[in-house]
């Protein structure tokens, strides 16, 4: 189960940092929540799954290949009432709680967002739209006051830090699993079209207790990004190589013209050399032992090349002192000609940028292997959310929501997904001459992804006719890409890590991000690898037990 990071999340959603059956048999194989952590085989579990029923509403232009979605050249030009029946019953508004990287759209009463999708609802969805940099401390005290909304919206990233989560769980959000399980999902067809493997990861104890928010389709973390246009109008090639790359960087890189090659490159140098990255960065030797990237000589050779990069003055100066600098402006106006990101943020830029600059290309470095034969890709497609019901509610009131939850998770080729999305006809959004809706400036301050964030989805790749060749690029670099994802051994184990574990973490990351940008020698790894294996040990302790506990 590799859930990605938040750094990751953000950018496979194209959100910059700077913006932004019982549980006896499966109660053997976990840990109990404590501060050692739990660790939960989440792959026998398919007498309390959802059955999957998927919707074919419109056959893909270029499928994907799994787990990569389908991709889709133009909007649908026929879409779908999927939903009829309004699913509000009760008459009693709805809370949630979601997180946003931007600024905060207006509130229920003040925003046709909301009043064009609760007239649909049957049901007013009142909701509290929290800075997604702090969200882990509105988090922490919603649960600690044990005073949650009817939905609540968790990030993937944020639970594993939670003291006591599971505990939290059971006392706080309702178990799902008899409304859903089986063919009882069948009452609610857009959730039955969600994929068997996300429901897997949102079990708890044994117990179906989130509803899954799949990430967008595209299981890698990130990509590294070169200006094709500028590319080609000096007649240089895509880097094959880590040489290449190096070289082709001090080629571009001219300070006088405020010109430099990179951004902050270190996760994709850590690819090209091969640097384990399941589960934060964990290999399963041959022999069964456990070994940790930093303890890996390919995570030692990338930190010198990404070190040698900074030192060789080939990262923007706006980039090199902190995290602050805006990479993607950076991107946009050619002062950087390549740019670690994740793939949600190639067709938006694409999109704007082509209106300013026509030439405008971006497009993803193949994966090479810095040491020959194939490449490693790292992988991220664990569901980015989870969404749960407060407990203690009825059982009309939990189906209330559960249709709140449905009609929200409405696919692509429904009229339902339109409004989500783009909001309504003439008032967020105009079609353009192919259909496809064209959102304007109300839409950008009342559209937060709230609905999306509270209910599973889906994940499509949609063309427009502002990106024609995304698709078919995207879909290309990504089918190609498929077969070289990174084996997890940890793939089906839902793990909570251990706080000693935990706590070493961000503060080893800030000691090597001062040894690669310069501010410590390299030398000084292994002390602080050393001092990471305080806590780090305690890691592979937990991981090494929960391949035993689950007979792998």
């Amino acid at each position: 189960m590799n859930h990605p990071t938040r750094r990751q999340v953000l950018a496979l959603m194209g959100l910059g940092a700077a913006t932004i059956a019982s549980g006896g048999a499966l109660a053997a194989c976990s840990k109990p929540p404590s501060s050692g952590g739990a660790a939960t085989d989440v792959t026998g579990l398919d007498a309390i799954l959802p059955k999957y029923q998927p919707l074919s509403l419109v056959k893909p232009d270029i499928p994907g290949t799994r787990p990569m979605a389908d991709g889709f050249l133009t909007y649908p030009a026929n879409l779908v009432d999927a939903i009829t029946n309004k699913p509000g019953t009760t008459g009693q508004k709805v809370t949630a709680m979601t997180p946003w990287w931007g600024p905060t759209p207006p509130g229920l009463g003040s925003n046709a967002y909301y009043a064009a999708i609760n007239s649909e609802l049957g049901v007013d969805v009142e909701f509290s739209v929290q800075d997604g940099n702090t969200y882990a401390d509105k988090l922490a005290a919603s649960l600690g006051a044990r005073d949650v909304p009817d939905l609540l919206c968790i990030p993937s990233w944020e639970y594993p830090k939670i003291p006591r989560f599971s505990e939290a769980v059971k006392t706080l959000f309702e178990d799902l699993t008899d409304y859903l399980k089986g063919d009882a999902v069948l009452a609610y067809p857009m959730l039955a079209n969600l994929p068997t493997e996300a429901w897997r990861h949102a079990v708890w104890g044994g117990r179906l207790v989130a509803i899954p928010w799949p990430n967008d389709g595209t299981p890698f973390p990130w990509a590294l990004f070169y200006r094709k246009d500028l590319f080609d109008a000096q007649s240089i090639g895509v880097p094959k190589t880590m040489q290449e790359l190096v070289t082709i960087g001090k080629q571009v890189t001219d300070q006088a013209k405020g010109v430099w090659a990179f951004n902050n490159v270190f996760d994709m140098v850590q690819m090209f050399h091969k640097v384990p990255g399941s589960e934060g960065g964990w290999r399963r030797n041959a022999d069964g032992s456990l070994t940790h990237k930093y303890e890996t000589p390919e995570y030692r050779t990338a930190l010198e090349a990404t070190a040698q990069i900074y030192k060789d003055g080939l990262v923007h100066p706006d980039l090199v002192a902190s995290e602050g600098g805006d990479a993607k402006q950076l991107f946009r106006s050619g002062k950087i000609l390549f740019m670690q990101d994740g793939p949600g943020a190639w067709q938006g830029m694409q999109r704007d940028e082509s209106k300013v600059t026509p030439t405008f290309n971006m497009q993803p470095v193949p994966v090479f292997s810095a040491s020959g034969g194939d490449p490693l890709v790292w992988r991220a497609d664990a569901p980015v959310f989870y969404t749960f019901l407060k407990k203690g509610q009825s059982a009309d009131r939990v189906k209330e929501l559960l249709g709140v939850l449905n009609w929200a998770a409405a696919p692509l080729g429904t009229r339902e997904f339109e409004l989500l999305k783009y909001g309504k006809e003439g008032t967020h959004f105009t079609r353009a001459a192919d259909g496809a809706p064209a959102v304007n400036d109300l839409a950008k301050t009342e559209i937060a992804d709230q609905f999306f964030f509270i209910a599973g989805r889906s994940p499509a790749i949609i063309g427009s006719p502002e990106t024609p060749n995304y698709v078919k690029d995207l879909l290309a670099f990504a089918n190609g890409h498929i077969k070289y994802l990174e084996p997890n051994p940890w793939q089906g184990i839902k793990l909570e890590w251990p706080s000693a574990y935990s706590a070493v973490n961000q503060p080893t990351e800030d000691a090597i991000t001062d040894i690669v940008r310069g501010r410590r020698p390299v030398t000084d790894l292994d002390s602080v690898v050393a001092e990471w294996k305080t806590g780090g040990d305690v890691g592979r302790d937990f991981l090494r037990q929960a391949l035993a506990d689950n007979g792998r």
